[in-house]
């Protein structure tokens, strides 16, 4: 990476600086002047020499230059020839990528024969709102069958992998429990194993992967956003959650069993694999990765990401999480609350069609900025302060919560977002964050060791 530094006048001398700059590489310092100076001091000119080693020192501690991140499905000389004369059946949607073109187009271009693909909550073409309803359909592009695994059909039976020998799972996560990729993942890791059908799992990297926090599911409150006993931020890649997974035994009955006689079968020439991770380069879990691609629609860019795991608890209460504006997820609100805070207004948007309070006014805060101001907001942690916030300020607090028809609040969204029934309760009896944030750690700091035992990269306390 070029650092280039102008230069400005100097008390040396009398000198005339327009366009005379130093530019350097780590690998090749070179001086360039303009034909608009030639009266340069020795002077100065050691100080330009003197500026340029500590810039090269800083550049070796600050790491100016950092490799890039490659992401399993880049690595394509790790597992292609896996695939050579295989019928391949691939979990993708438009994250899925190999620079600039989708994993589907990549791998037919190179003649891998792919007869279906599977696309999950969103759809293979990522368009659909939260929790929409997607068809299975044919893919106009590559005449591929396209099956939907969202809804009541979330899992490949033996029918979806009839002639299937590879299954390849290619999704970008963003390492939150309640973003449903990890348990598409989930079911067809199950599906692979009870039908012996050997996976690959193109790993991606974690763009929340640089922390662990929060609640720890319940078990009593699993949902379709929530199948394991997991914090909200749990700190893995969705190869290394795969592997928690399998070795944990949270699969089902059948796919456990399947994978601990996996762990011992002997590998053949057709099955030198049941379930192999395709690493990410240069990644670990002190990386800050900037998707190059939204995961869904209403993550747009890496700010929504970061912010997600504290305001989507606004998706269990009346206030809007901001979707239908410009900035879901960094911006939360409601008309009823002080009208001296933010407003904005929701509308119906693709991947946001409908939502709360679209068309009103509505009241509250903007958490926006650049990546760098939002991480430093969220300061690797889950942020309860501006949901406490909120309650505090929120006139009706009868109705700041989203009860469910039968009133009882142990069916409510927000329970299944917070992964327990005392979170709701805490803040509706104005307990502390200091102490609600106690509260987890009991269960968290169990989680933490076991995460510790499927970590494929360096670890971020490490």
């Amino acid at each position: 990476m070029a650092i280039i530094f102008y230069l400005i006048a100097s008390n040396d001398k009398k000198i005339r600086f327009y366009d005379n700059f130093i530019r350097f590489s780590s690998t090749n310092p070179v001086i360039l002047q303009s034909d608009y100076s030639k009266n340069i001091s020795e002077t100065l000119i050691m100080k330009l020499k003197f500026a340029l080693f500590v810039c090269l020192l800083l550049s070796g501690f600050t790491g100016i230059s950092q490799k890039r991140i490659i992401p399993g499905a880049e690595r394509m000389d790790q597992y292609l020839p896996l695939l050579k004369g295989k019928n391949v059946a691939i979990f993708a949607n438009p994250s899925s990528m190999v620079g600039n073109t989708s994993l589907v187009d990549t791998l037919l271009k190179r003649g891998v024969k792919i007869i279906r693909i599977f696309g999950p909550e969103h759809g293979f073409k990522g368009t659909a709102d939260a929790g929409e309803k997607v068809g299975n359909s044919i893919d106009p592009k590559t005449g591929i069958e396209v099956v939907s695994l969202y809804g009541k059909h979330n899992k490949p039976d033996a029918q979806d992998l009839k002639g299937v020998d590879v299954m390849i799972f290619d999704i970008q996560d963003v390492g939150v429990r309640f973003y449903t990729y990890i348990n598409s993942m989930q079911r067809y890791l199950e599906a692979a194993l009870e039908n012996s059908v050997p996976l690959i799992i193109l790993d991606r990297p974690n763009p929340n992967g640089f922390y662990v926090d929060g609640p720890v599911l319940n078990l009593k409150y699993k949902s379709g956003i929530g199948l394991q006993p997991i914090p909200i931020v749990y700190g893995l890649t969705l190869g290394e959650y795969a592997l928690m997974l399998a070795g944990e035994k949270w699969l089902t009955p059948a796919a456990n069993e399947k994978y601990a006689y996996y762990q011992h079968a002997k590998k053949t020439v057709d099955s030198p694999f049941h379930l192999l991770v395709i690493k990410n380069a240069n990644y670990d879990h002190n990386s800050k990765y900037h998707l190059p691609i939204k995961p869904s629609p209403n993550l747009p860019d890496i700010q929504s990401i970061y912010l997600y795991p504290s305001t989507c608890f606004f998706e269990g209460t009346t206030l809007s999480e901001g979707r239908g504006t410009d900035l879901p997820f960094q911006v939360f609100g409601a008309p009823s609350l002080p009208k001296n805070l933010y407003s904005f207004i929701p509308h119906p948007t693709e991947g946001a069609k409908s939502s709360k309070h679209y068309g009103e006014v509505c009241y509250g805060w903007n958490l926006s900025g650049t990546p760098e101001q939002v991480l430093k907001k969220t300061d690797r942690r889950i942020q309860l302060k501006w949901l406490l916030k909120a309650y505090q300020l929120f006139p009706n607090k009868d109705s700041f919560f989203i009860v469910p028809k039968s009133g009882n609040m142990e069916q409510s969204f927000f329970d299944k977002l917070a992964g327990n029934n005392e979170l709701w309760q805490q803040i509706k009896n104005g307990v502390s964050e200091k102490d609600i944030r106690k509260s987890w750690e009991p269960e968290l700091n169990n989680y933490k060791k076991i995460r510790k035992k499927y970590l494929l990269y360096k670890d971020f306390d490490s």
